[in-house]
């Protein structure tokens, strides 16, 4: 029997399943928890990874290897292979000004015009979450460590690179789904986008030249081996995967297809379409990120999912735990519900935000809103549309109910 790893470095902790890869059956798992908040030094992902292999009782059966990360994390490495500082995640905030000032560098101070350039250049206008924004944060607000920066990568590349022993930046390596978060990677044509790194940095396109960014594999690629003497652990009968984003996973594991969505509740919430086509959404609602097979995955996202929901329960006094969906209360006449998806994020949480009660529609996205753009702006024909929903996360359940209601 042959067996194959799977390892799930998200936000909250690091998950590892370990399957026959003929069947698929589960052989075994564990999970190991991350530290809490939103700047998280790499090498706790590396203990909680040592401490799972641990838990899940090695990996000296096992032939192959992948690891999936929560994307956008900007981890920076200085000429030894050292990280600079912690890394900031996916929902540090911090530099949300960042990403206001990208928009409108890139469009010589007119916004329309930034958003539209970014959109068409790599699929996304920059939000917090990308990396590009964190770079941008970085260059204003600790230029000394900025100086340093002699490679970038994302939480997954960072954790494949250690697992196969390597010291050497060059060896760094990616997949298209998670370059595609980092807002400096042009999807379509497979390419960095080297001078908005540069305009992250505040530099010019030839002072980043040398700065080590990770190839891109391809989906189906294997990327190398595991090191000889990892941490006192022999790995080299590994053959490494190349891995993915979160999200990109998330579709895989679905096995969603071409017009099929995902809703996913969580922590945050997302949904996702799979598509043959890029999108360039300029409103910045739809991001244009890429899937784990070499297709794209159009993907809107609010920052709080099941907080959202979990909190229009509570004040409408809806039971914790049912077998039924949730009901609909007799409203008043223009009662309305206000809710704020930014709780506890780049807005204060206000006290009270309810209006009697109605459907939470700022909460997620409507799928039918992921029906992607073409460069410019032009829709795809009705090919490119939305057939099939399927849901995952902690409150899934619960929005189908809502949403179909």
């Amino acid at each position: 029997m042959t067996l194959v790893a799977g390892i799930d470095s998200s936000t909250q902790s690091c998950k590892i399943v370990i399957r026959d890869a003929a069947t698929g059956a589960l052989v075994r798992q564990a999970k190991t928890s991350h530290p809490d908040g939103t700047e998280v030094h790499p090498d706790h992902w590396w203990t909680a990874l040592e401490q799972a292999v641990d838990a899940v009782g090695g990996l000296d059966d096992v032939s192959a290897l992948s690891v999936g990360g929560q994307q956008h994390g900007m981890v920076v490495l200085d000429a030894h292979g050292e990280v600079i500082r912690p890394a900031l995640l996916w929902n540090d905030t911090r530099s949300a000004q960042a990403a206001e000032q990208l928009v409108a560098d890139l469009g010589d101070g007119d916004v329309a015009v930034g958003r539209a350039a970014w959109a068409d250049a790599v699929g996304s206008v920059p939000v917090a979450s990308l990396t590009v924004t964190k770079l941008r944060w970085l260059a204003d607000h600790e230029p000394q460590a900025a100086a340093r920066v002699a490679a970038v990568c994302l939480p997954h590349d960072w954790l494949t690179w250690r697992l196969s022993g390597s010291r050497s930046l060059t060896d760094l390596v990616t997949d298209r789904s998670d370059a595609s978060g980092t807002g400096y990677f042009d999807a379509e044509a497979n390419v960095y986008r080297r001078d908005l790194l540069a305009l992250a940095l505040r530099r010019r396109e030839e002072e980043v030249a040398d700065i080590v960014l990770p190839r891109v594999a391809g989906p189906r690629e294997a990327v190398g081996r595991g090191g000889g003497d990892v941490a006192g652990r022999d790995l080299s009968h590994l053959v490494l995967g190349p891995g993915c984003g979160d999200n990109a996973g998330a579709a895989l594991g679905l096995g969603l297809r071409t017009g099929q969505t995902s809703v996913s509740l969580g922590t945050s919430g997302v949904v996702a379409a799979v598509s043959a086509v890029a999108t360039h959404d300029a409103s910045g609602l739809v991001t244009g990120f890429s899937d784990a097979t070499g297709g794209f995955l159009p993907l809107a996202c609010t920052l709080n999912g099941a907080r959202v929901l979990d909190a229009a329960r509570t004040v409408l006094g809806w039971a914790t735990r049912s077998s039924t969906p949730w009901p609909w209360p007799r409203l008043p006449e223009r009662a309305a519900w206000c809710t704020c998806p930014t709780w506890r994020g780049a807005h204060p949480e206000p006290a009270s935000c309810h209006r009697g009660a109605h459907r939470d529609d700022a909460g997620l996205s409507h799928p039918g809103q992921l029906r992607p753009r073409r460069r410019g702006g032009a829709p795809v024909p009705p090919g490119g549309g939305i057939d099939a929903v399927r849901s995952l996360g902690s409150r899934s359940a619960r929005w189908c109910w809502w949403a179909a209601a």
